[in-house]
């Protein structure tokens, strides 16, 4: 019999390789029957953040943008809409808001929870283009996968969110984790970037087989 595999994955709301990324891993945990932990991983935190790194709101918006039609090539199912981004007049969304609120969703319905609500944001921002830096639009997708509204808004305003991805950002040190997507498994081998559907099978199965020889 194969040993299950743990799966921690750490992964940004703003991270268009992470977009790419979880439906391939949705796919390999039910034929793998892995056991998935997701894990918040701040690629720009705050807006200084994000101006330190690029210089600017608006330049941070164009180079990324410029990450995001890599993104659009490499996606299975061309759901990325980079000129709907483009568009857009407000400023490109910082991480902590979404994953402030992706922990809000694992508080209502647990890691299952967590990961449909990581998928709905990301789609929102990805492909619908709407702002997932507004709380209000943070708590209109909260509705769509089925949470309570007002308890949303409660939960989001605890300090527990923030501690919790204080404690991610602990853990992802701990594995050196630099980057997302970036999955750790086992708590031993680490998996980074986007790979294809088959090639994180192969890399898997192949951890597995090491597992189950050892």
């Amino acid at each position: 019999m194969k040993q299950k595999l743990r799966v921690d994955f750490f992964h940004d709301v703003i991270c268009g390789w992470c977009y790419v990324l979880s439906p391939r891993l949705r796919h390999l945990a039910k034929e793998m029957n892995l056991e998935v932990h997701h894990h918040a991983f701040a690629l720009s935190a705050d807006k200084s953040e994000m101006i330190r790194k690029f210089g600017s709101m608006k330049q941070a918006k164009k180079i990324i943008l410029g990450h995001w039609e890599h993104c659009a090539l490499a996606d299975d199912q061309n759901r990325v809409n980079v000129e709907g981004m483009r568009k857009k007049s407000f400023e490109y969304p910082t991480s902590t808001t979404g994953l402030i609120a992706c922990k809000v969703a694992q508080k209502q319905g647990g890691k299952e929870e967590y990961w449909d609500y990581f998928d709905a944001v990301t789609h929102a921002h990805m492909s619908e283009n709407r702002n997932i830096a507004d709380l209000e639009t943070l708590a209109d997708i909260a509705v769509e996968v089925g949470l309570d509204k007002q308890r949303f808004l409660k939960d989001y305003a605890s300090s527990d969110r923030v501690q919790e991805i204080q404690r991610d950002r602990k853990l992802a040190r701990k594995f050196e984790i630099q980057s997302t997507p970036s999955l750790v498994i086992n708590e031993e081998w680490v998996i980074s970037g986007a790979l294809s559907l088959n090639e994180l099978r192969k890399q898997l199965r192949h951890i597995q087989q090491q597992v189950c020889a050892a």
